[in-house]
């Protein structure tokens, strides 16, 4: 099977209404990434020195050595940064999601035993704080079990929430089949949390952020000032807290590290933002594990068949009558590059259309002449598909007049006769006036006009048979 993995269309054009509690037009995801004593480090077993996000320009790994002033500024986020972050917080009584690293944790007790007493959130950031890209899956999967046995270990209790942020192609997939976590972070596809089927498991996943995200003072382009984090901050918090007003509300999730953030130039720009959201009315500061309960109280996953993942025999039972009586458009269908996409009606009704018109004239034309008269012998005989029937019934052509049959008995001699094949219209575009009017103005087109206008027709009533089916 041809398939293609990527979710390109997550809630589509139409998200759900988050309805955050109290009627909130936002929902504020602080989250606080506790790395500090998790890095690359000789002193940790690693075989170079940390080199990522740090005020040192263009660092690069010292392998085999220790890098004096690398540790000091990670000791900086744990020594002085935490608790500058730790007093703002509390102060304005805005609860936090930490990503902690749980050797990092384990380094810190002070930091730890004052994140419990917030009432912060504590989830797992992974084992150490080190890339996974190049780490083989099942190393991976024993570091994903170490992390929650050591996190358990010190923090009390397992992480129910979990992110690594450098990790590999099989993280999200590993730590949905751990199966203990309410959710996984590790996506910044959405601004809405979603549902992922792993297996038998409904994964709930929040998606993160890199770019309301302080460690853009350490990348480039990046910020070098508080006030351009604020602003930034700002911009994106107006942009969704007027969604929320138009009924569309979404999650606005922050990310920041006590080594960056926690230095007192850069944490103004922060506290600036603070208090500009807490001016708002309607806003929800939340931690993720407060929004992944709503999310599984509102919007509880509901599993359906997909297109996309059908066996050939399903997928051709299911959708072979959607183009009259030609089951060979669902199985030329099936061997594109189906993927999520395909799973609603409008992305099968692509596929299926793409196999339509990459046919030859002759295929293309015997769909045509598969479509019955409108209001023709077999609706008078009840021998039409279901779909037909409902179709011609709904626009009014199951109940005519005698003389409105005898008409339509007319064009359609006429029109066929012309041109070689039924008159096809999408009847439920029309009512039955519309359908007589169109009727007759396309008697009169030349076969090459009115072959391509047939063929637009029959992809309709495909589309339309597939929003049906597809809701």
């Amino acid at each position: 099977m041809n398939r293609y993995p990527r979710d390109m269309c997550g809630h589509g054009p139409n998200p759900p209404d988050a309805a955050w509690p109290g009627g909130a037009k936002i929902a504020v995801s602080i989250v606080l990434n506790y790395e500090e004593g998790g890095e690359n480090c000789l002193l940790h077993g690693d075989a170079q020195s940390e080199a990522f996000l740090s005020d040192i320009a263009g660092a690069q790994p010292w392998p085999g050595q220790r890098h004096w002033n690398m540790e000091s500024i990670y000791d900086y986020g744990a020594r002085a940064g935490f608790w500058r972050l730790h007093r703002l917080f509390t102060a304005m009584q805005i609860p936090v999601t930490v990503y902690g690293v749980a050797t990092a944790l384990a380094r810190s007790p002070e930091q730890v035993a004052a994140m419990k007493a917030a009432g912060w959130e504590i989830a797992s950031h992974g084992l150490k704080w080190v890339e996974h890209r190049d780490m083989p899956e099942e190393e991976e999967r024993r570091q994903i079990a170490e992390a929650i046995r050591l996190h358990t270990e010190v923090v009390g209790e397992r992480p129910r929430g979990w992110y690594t942020g450098r990790c590999s192609m099989n993280t999200v997939r590993l730590t949905a089949e751990e199966g203990g976590f309410d959710w996984i972070s590790d996506t910044y596809d959405d601004d809405l949390p979603w549902w992922l089927e792993v297996g038998e498991r409904d994964q709930l996943v929040i998606p993160y952020t890199l770019e309301a995200n302080d460690m853009r003072f350490a990348v480039a382009p990046g910020y070098i000032e508080g006030e351009q984090f604020f602003t930034y901050l700002r911009d994106s918090f107006d942009t969704l807290y007027a969604e929320g007003l138009e009924g569309r509300a979404k999650m606005f999730s922050i990310g920041l590290h006590c080594r960056l953030i926690g230095r007192p130039g850069k944490v103004a720009g922060l506290k600036r933002f603070l208090d500009y959201a807490r001016g708002h009315e309607g806003v929800w500061f939340s931690r993720r594990a407060d929004i992944a309960a709503h999310w599984r109280a509102t919007h509880p996953h509901r599993r359906r068949p997909r297109p996309s993942r059908m066996d050939r025999e399903t997928f051709v039972a299911r959708f072979g009558g959607i183009y009259e009586h030609s089951p060979w458009v669902a199985e030329r269908a099936f061997d594109l590059e189906l993927g999520p996409a395909h799973d609603s009606a409008a992305g099968l009704a692509s596929a299926l259309a793409r196999a339509f018109r990459s046919a030859t004239p002759a295929e293309r034309l015997a769909v045509l002449k598969a479509h019955p008269d409108l209001a023709g012998k077999l609706a008078q005989a009840r021998r039409l598909t279901a779909a037909s029937s409902a179709e011609q019934a709904g626009a009014g052509l199951g109940a005519l007049t005698d003389e409105e049959r005898a008409l339509f008995a007319t064009l359609n001699d006429d029109y066929t006769a012309r041109h070689g094949f039924p008159f096809i219209i999408a009847v439920r575009d029309h009512d039955k006036a519309g359908i007589l009017q169109a009727f007759r103005a396309r008697l009169a087109n030349n076969r090459d006009t009115e072959f391509a206008t047939a063929c637009r027709q029959v992809e309709r009533i495909a589309e339309l048979r597939l929003q049906d089916m597809l809701k």
